[in-house]
């Protein structure tokens, strides 16, 4: 019985992909139902070859991913991005009746040997009409940036089965949050913790490119069988943020970055009026009033980590994040040289 619990608890609990079925998605079109046709295999997304393939195909495809009557077939190579470099082409010569429930229930050669990707299936579907929801959210977790997966739709928030999910789907609700890199994704075992209601989404298949969960393909709206104790929990890092501290007001201070949860200082290497500006303007501060070497004293030396060092700004940047500078926490500094800024507001 305690090796039993043991199995259990390692498969709640171990980070990275989750298993899911033999299952087909259409990568690269308008929406969800159109699209170069993608397979996955032993956790693995492969191409289909277009070698005979037809509107019979396409029909098994569009009937897998609830999108209604088969329109057109295609090559794959209409559809951008291209495939990832050393993806492979799994499926050759695929032979179906039309009536069949999936692709992979298709006669076809897996024996790959003489196609490319610029010879890649592609596939039109009907594309009927899909609900869109209205937000996502990670919830239950310690802050914005944690927690189980949750989307809304209709002012109701409803859970996302573990289902296909990825490390990609988790990177692209990261990014759709505002916070930082995913680190994190696993199913979810808290039974004290678990969602209510419908389950909507399901079978999300994200390249990890998607700007939002919406643009991933998925299983059709609400048709699956996951229950309540196959959520998904997601730990990205948090967001990137900056204050000025030492000052006595919020728009005047010693500069500090966060970064994966821990405050630190910004070395003043290569520091001038354009970094200054993108600060001030970040924090909604007005303009730069005095070069930061000037003032740098006035507000004493930080402790602990030194983030940014070598940072080099254009001027037009919205947040320092997407300024350049060395890698996080590398430097040559000591916190004598910490930046600091005056605001005009």
């Amino acid at each position: 019985m305690a090796l039993l619990f043991s199995l259990i608890l390692a498969i709640c609990t171990r980070p990275g992909l989750l298993e899911s079925p033999s299952r087909v998605r259409l990568v690269g079109g308008p929406h969800r139902c159109e699209g170069r046709v993608e397979v996955e295999q032993q956790g693995q997304w492969g191409l289909v070859c277009d070698d005979g393939w037809g509107k019979d195909d396409v029909a098994v495809v569009c009937r897998e991913l609830g999108c209604g009557a088969a329109k057109e077939a295609f090559s794959g190579i209409l559809y951008k991005p291209p495939p990832e470099k050393g993806q492979k082409v799994l499926f050759q010569n695929v032979r179906c009746n039309g009536m069949e429930d999936t692709l992979a229930q298709c006669e076809k050669d897996e024996d790959v040997f003489d196609c490319s990707h610029e010879e890649a299936a592609g596939a039109l579907c009907e594309n009927p009409e899909s609900p869109v929801f209205e937000d996502v959210r990670l919830t239950d977790g310690p802050g914005l940036c944690k927690g189980r997966v949750e989307v809304k739709y209709q002012d109701q928030w409803s859970t996302v089965c573990q289902t296909g999910w990825s490390l990609q789907a988790a990177k692209v609700v990261c990014h759709q949050l505002g916070c930082g890199r995913a680190i994190l994704t696993k199913k979810h075992c808290n039974k004290a913790a678990q969602g209510q209601g419908p389950i909507w989404l399901s079978q999300i298949s994200c390249s990890g490119q998607e700007g939002t969960l919406q643009d991933c393909p998925s299983g059709p709206w609400g048709k699956n069988n996951c229950t309540h104790d196959e959520h998904v929990w997601v730990e990205c890092e948090d967001a990137f943020d900056l204050k000025l501290v030492g000052g006595d007001k919020l728009c005047s201070g010693r500069l500090e970055v966060l970064h994966k949860g821990v405050w630190g200082s910004v070395c003043d290497d290569g520091w001038g009026e354009k970094e200054d500006q993108v600060v001030c303007k970040q924090l909604g501060c007005g303009k730069s009033l005095s070069p930061s070497s000037k003032v740098r004293k006035s507000y004493g030396r930080g402790v602990g980590r030194i983030w940014l060092d070598d940072v080099r700004c254009l001027g037009e940047e919205k947040s320092l994040e997407q300024c350049q500078h060395r890698f996080w926490g590398y430097h040559d500094c000591t916190h004598k040289e910490d930046v600091a800024v005056i605001c005009s507001e």
